[in-house]
């Protein structure tokens, strides 16, 4: 090990001056050279697009992993330059549980085999979300932790050394006007009257003294400001590149949002191809509800009873041929049991002769009967009979 006491002795030394001028500086003691105002827009400029990056980079970190622990995780495969291990996604562990519990409970029964096809779709949706995942990493998280890692670095580094370079050259500037105080006070013109003739040899050797240590010291001042206006320059022009990372965020900033809109089409994509295949399995609900004797109307806490909900679209009127030519609505009677009182929630204007008019806010009795429709119900108002919507109503109990 090389060992230099006087690099190091030498070391403390500049490091003690800086110290000293930094602290009189603080208290109003010395002098402080000031950076040009381009200089000084263009750090406030880099440090507050530091500053927001870093925010703007978490908080994608958190949308894109929530859980704190994976994070963590990644953080230490990342430091140890390993590969990140995949991690199943929440869909796909849905999806997996849907049909490993369709295999337990049958699945050529209604529910087994809705889980097994809503399953497969949660996987695919998870699938989806780990793609988004990936493409997010690599085209926004990578460029924004490369400038807070890579470049953001360098910057620091460069200010801290122009910060160095500033407090040398305000060192060197007070060192030379001390000195040209004390050689003006040596050549001043002795007394005569007072002062012995061993003195005035003794005055014209402390003023050559002097005048030397000013040649140094405005030797040592140039030396120093070279050296301040090239560090100067230096990080004036790493401050500029700000503009290029500007727009290469800007450009993965694109991509991101690219990728979150084909990750959230694709999603829809996959909802619509489920609701597709939910319509082809048979309708198990109209099934339970000829069963009991009514169907299920909206719960009381549905958009339908909020103040200034707007009345749903009308039904469509059935189209099972058996039903129109077997349902005669004047011909219906009321099952001894399952009726139940029923709320109006909206007008209702009846489309033919078999419906029921409806007013807001009044109550009727209302029951279904075999074959019907499960979005209908017979209702009765008095005398009056006829098929009203069940997205009309609120059943009570």
């Amino acid at each position: 090990m090389d060992f230099n006491v006087k690099k190091l002795a030498s070391d403390a030394g500049v490091f003690f001056t800086r110290a000293v001028q930094y602290t009189e500086e603080k208290l109003g003691q010395a002098e402080k050279t000031e950076l040009d105002a381009h200089l000084e827009n263009l750090i406030a400029r880099a440090d507050c697009t530091k500053n927001w990056t870093e925010k703007i980079f978490r908080q994608t970190e958190v949308l894109l992993q929530p859980n704190p622990s994976a994070r963590i995780e990644e953080f230490f495969y990342e430091k140890l330059d390993r590969k990140i291990p995949s991690r199943t996604t929440n869909a796909e562990l849905l999806g997996q549980y849907m049909q490993d519990a369709a295999k337990e409970f049958g699945p050529g029964t209604p529910y087994g085999s809705t889980l097994i096809t809503v399953g497969e779709f949660q996987r695919r949706l998870g699938g989806a979300e780990r793609e988004f995942l990936h493409i997010s990493a690599i085209n926004f998280l990578t460029p924004l932790r490369n400038f807070l890692e890579g470049d953001w670095k360098t910057i620091s580094k460069e200010r801290r050394l122009l910060e160095n370079r500033r407090l040398d050259l305000d060192v060197c500037k007070a060192r030379l006007k001390k000195a040209k105080l004390a050689e003006a006070k040596s050549a001043a013109a002795p007394d005569f009257q007072e002062t012995r003739p061993r003195n005035y040899v003794l005055s014209a050797s402390a003023s050559a003294l002097w005048s030397e240590e000013v040649d140094k010291a405005e030797h040592e001042l140039r030396v120093a400001q070279t050296e301040f206006d090239r560090q100067a320059e230096v990080t004036r022009l790493l401050l500029e590149g700000i503009s290029s990372t500007h727009v290469n965020h800007l450009r993965c900033l694109h991509e991101f949002v690219e990728a979150q809109a084909a990750y959230y089409a694709q999603c829809h994509k996959h909802m619509q191809d489920l609701q597709k295949e939910l319509s082809r399995f048979p309708n198990a609900f109209a099934v339970n509800a000829s069963t009991s004797g009514v169907s299920a109307g909206p719960s009381p806490l549905s958009p339908a009873t909020l103040p200034g909900a707007s009345p749903p679209g009308r039904p469509p009127n059935p189209s099972n041929a058996l039903e129109s030519s077997t349902l005669k609505i004047e011909e219906v009677k009321p099952p001894a049991t399952g009726t139940r009182k029923a709320k109006v929630l909206y007008d209702y204007d009846a489309a033919d002769t078999s419906e029921l008019s409806l007013l807001a806010d009044e109550l009727i009795t209302v029951y279904t009967v075999p074959g019907m429709d499960p979005d209908w119900l017979v209702g009765e108002r008095g005398n009056q009979k006829g098929k009203v919507p069940v997205t009309y109503l609120e059943l009570l109990s």
